[in-house]
């Protein structure tokens, strides 16, 4: 029999985790929780210890969860709406491991529910928990019940209909061994993996290369061996960190036209599927790492450490964010050094803070651009306001001039001469620099400019040329 056509004596008990949101409200709050006290970490295990409805309750207490933007199931909310349209008069409950505190919130959002099973200090309200107050309060077969997962089979066996929603491995052979009603979700495709690991950032990475070109090795086996070696560790690290971040910024993402589509805050992957894909990732990390130098060992430690610092707190700051990424660019370039033996010149790094510097405060401009924001507001979760435009404006153009004034005095220096056949073929590289961020500035002054700065600079195919022009200047220059 249909629950949407029965009487009025049979209850009707939704879950919520999996079931009415594309999400799971425990790790969500938990991770929101370390973005906000990280030293909450190491209390983590002492509420664990007591008990999962402790832990949860503990959590509860120190979050605030914005439940208008969580990704909600539409099919079973629009079962849910027929259900009250229809007048049966039958009570809707919501029934869920989540705690009473985001239980409610959900409840008050949505305005469909008569009354909540959730998670007290006391009672963590799943699997067996959840079926027998269930019965208790409804009898045994008097409520029909909407879950998805393993937890949910015992409630599904006391329900007197069960209504199967984008079920787990567990979940989805009960119902197909009791025929059981399917509300299928998409399956996450290769494409959202991908989107996941953010492979288009990879890019960024190629940067530990530089050193083995400055030093004209292109064809040494060895270095170019442990330059394969060396990105394959800061791509898997990359990932990893970035995964973290979206567990970070979910609400603010969910905010965001674009950001929101992103595979954890849409609900296309889960948070455990990400923690799991992110302990492969620097495991693949760290034994890359440990096949090169203890050098470079050590400089993946501090991009580790800064980059989840980064994630947590420093991307929060004014101004600490952009100095931050301009020296995440560089450590790349240290990273490839210490992986190859080669040496770095106080040239180098001095452009390369500078150049990134003006790249990093870009993309502050089109955010803040991008953002419709009254005065006095701040970015979601940075801590830039509208009034800062100009100042962010002069101060990444004048970054620009400075990396190119770096790069100029570099050229004109004996070291350049010693290393190069040919060093007035090194001379246009000057203007080129200038050119490409300039013309980031230009695009990002007219709102035409949407991507990540650096993404935008290997993808755009004038950019492209420029590069691919200077490449070749550099390379001819070096020849003997």
């Amino acid at each position: 029999m249909d629950a949407r056509s029965d009487t009025t004596h049979v209850a009707l008990a939704v879950d919520l985790d999996g079931t009415l949101i594309a999400a799971d409200l425990f790790w969500e709050s938990l991770f929101q929780l370390l973005r906000r006290q990280p030293w909450a970490l190491f209390l983590l295990p002492f509420w664990l210890f007591v008990g999962k409805a402790r832990l949860k309750s503990e959590i509860a207490q120190r979050v605030d969860l914005d439940v208008a933007n969580l990704p909600y199931r539409r099919d079973v909310i629009e079962l849910l709406k027929t259900e009250r349209q229809a007048g049966s008069g039958r009570r809707v409950i919501l029934a869920t491991g989540s705690h009473q505190k985001f239980a409610e919130a959900v409840s008050r959002h949505l305005g469909l529910f008569d009354a909540i099973l959730a998670t007290s200090a006391s009672c963590n309200m799943t699997s067996k928990r959840k079926r027998d107050a269930l019965i208790g309060k409804y009898g045994d077969g008097g409520f029909d019940y909407f879950g998805n997962s393993r937890a949910d089979i015992p409630v599904f066996d006391a329900a007197r209909t069960s209504i199967v929603v984008a079920p787990d491995r567990a979940a989805s052979k009960w119902q197909r061994d009791n025929d059981a009603e399917l509300i299928e979700a998409p399956k996450p495709s290769l494409k959202t993996v991908i989107k996941m690991l953010r492979i288009h950032q990879w890019l960024k990475n190629t940067l530990i290369g530089v050193p083995v070109v400055l030093s004209h090795e292109y064809f040494n086996v060895s270095m170019l061996s442990a330059l394969v070696l060396a990105f394959v560790s800061f791509c898997a690290a990359a990932s990893a960190i970035y995964i973290i971040n979206d567990f970070v910024d979910m609400p603010l993402d969910r905010k965001h036209p674009t950001k929101r589509n992103r595979p954890f805050a849409a609900g296309s992957l889960s948070i455990p599927f990400g923690l799991v894909s992110a302990a492969v990732l620097l495991l693949v990390c760290l034994f890359t790492a440990l096949a090169l130098t203890p050098m470079f060992a050590g400089v993946m430690v501090v991009y580790l450490v800064t980059t989840t610092a980064y994630s947590f707190f420093l991307k929060r700051m004014l101004l600490l964010d952009v100095l931050t990424l301009a020296g995440l660019y560089t450590l790349r370039i240290l990273a490839g050094a210490a992986a190859t033996g080669t040496t770095v010149s106080f040239w180098l790094l001095t452009f390369s803070i500078f150049f990134f510097l003006s790249l990093a405060l870009v993309k502050r401009h089109v955010e803040l651009t991008d953002t419709e924001l009254e005065h006095g507001e701040r970015i979601a979760g940075r801590g830039y306001r509208p009034e800062d435009l100009s100042i962010i404006a002069q101060g990444g153009v004048s970054a620009a001039f400075a990396s190119t004034l770096v790069l100029a005095l570099y050229i004109d220096s004996d070291a350049v001469r010693e290393l190069y056949a040919y060093p007035w073929l090194v001379w246009p590289l000057a203007p080129i620099v200038l050119y490409l961020t300039l013309r980031v500035w230009v695009l990002a002054g007219r709102r035409e400019l949407h991507d990540d700065p650096v993404v935008f600079l290997v993808r755009d195919w004038r950019s492209q040329l420029v590069i691919a022009a200077g490449a070749i200047l550099l390379i001819i220059a070096g020849m003997q």
